[in-house]
């Protein structure tokens, strides 16, 4: 018997078609088997698709979990935009106002609320610390100084560079990096954003992100400390790119960004 699945596929961090960073939404019923919802995530092979179910046990709207092409993720940020944008843009149909909050099974609680014309998401934020990874930076091509995190949902390493151009000019080694168990992000001060950076995960199925909301939960606490203010932009420099508002609040980061949906339809299984 075929099962019908609401389905959105919305571009997140982008106010048009074509930009910011790709994600499938998909509403159930229920949770489907692991192994169903992997190859559902193969299926539809953006960096993310987003599962939902409503949330019956705890104080949260939603369950939600993340799955690549390959695995699944403790912690998504664009995707999880996306999923406030497909629940709150539907009041009507789901029943919820300004914010809708989200149960997750390795990053706690997250929070997607309206602001002006676009969102603002709540993430828990990921710390890091000086760290020696010379394989990362021959897969990486170019030097810069390593840190890795040690509190956070994902293991994650920032790279940081001299200057934009350094981050535009990168071109990784994906082989080598398939191998290293970790999100890359590079990173520098920006020429029109007070920061830029670009982001490698192919040991996840990925091999440059577009826009990664999971990296900036790294990159507030990074640069708050380093540009000393607590709030400023950024823009993640990929082929599609995508530019963010930021602000450290506590162990919280604060995304902002826009949302557009492209497709909207039914996932037959």
């Amino acid at each position: 018997m075929t099962q019908a699945i609401p389905y959105w596929h919305v571009d997140a961090f982008s106010a048009r078609a074509f930009g910011g960073n790709q994600a499938a939404v998909m509403v159930l019923d229920e949770w489907l088997p692991d192994d169903v919802l992997q190859r559902i995530g193969e299926e539809n092979n953006f960096a993310e698709t987003a599962f939902l179910v409503r949330d019956t046990e705890s104080e949260a709207d939603w369950e939600l979990r993340w799955f690549t092409p390959t695995d699944e993720v403790a912690l998504c940020g664009h995707a999880t935009l996306a999923s406030g944008h497909a629940i709150l843009s539907n009041p009507d149909r789901f029943g919820v106002g300004e914010r809708v909050t989200f149960a997750t099974r390795k990053a706690g609680v997250l929070e997607v609320k309206q602001s002006g014309e676009g969102y603002k998401l709540g993430l828990p934020i990921t710390r890091v610390k000086p760290h020696s990874q010379p394989a990362l930076l021959d897969a990486i091509g170019f030097r810069g100084e390593v840190f890795l995190s040690y509190e956070g949902a994902e293991q994650t390493a920032i790279i940081l560079f001299e200057n934009e151009a350094e981050i535009r000019a990168l071109e990784p080694d994906m082989t080598k990096l398939r191998d290293i168990d970790l999100m890359a992000i590079c990173t520098a001060r920006g020429d029109k954003h007070d920061i830029v950076s670009r982001v490698f995960v192919p040991a996840w199925g990925v091999d440059e992100d577009s826009v990664t909301g999971s990296a900036h939960a790294a990159l507030a606490p990074f640069w708050a400390e380093r540009l000393g203010r607590e709030s400023f932009t950024a823009h993640q420099a990929s082929e599609r790119g995508g530019d963010l508002t930021l602000r450290l609040d506590g162990d919280r980061a604060w995304l902002g960004g826009p949302c557009v949906t492209v497709v909207e339809g039914t996932f037959y299984l």
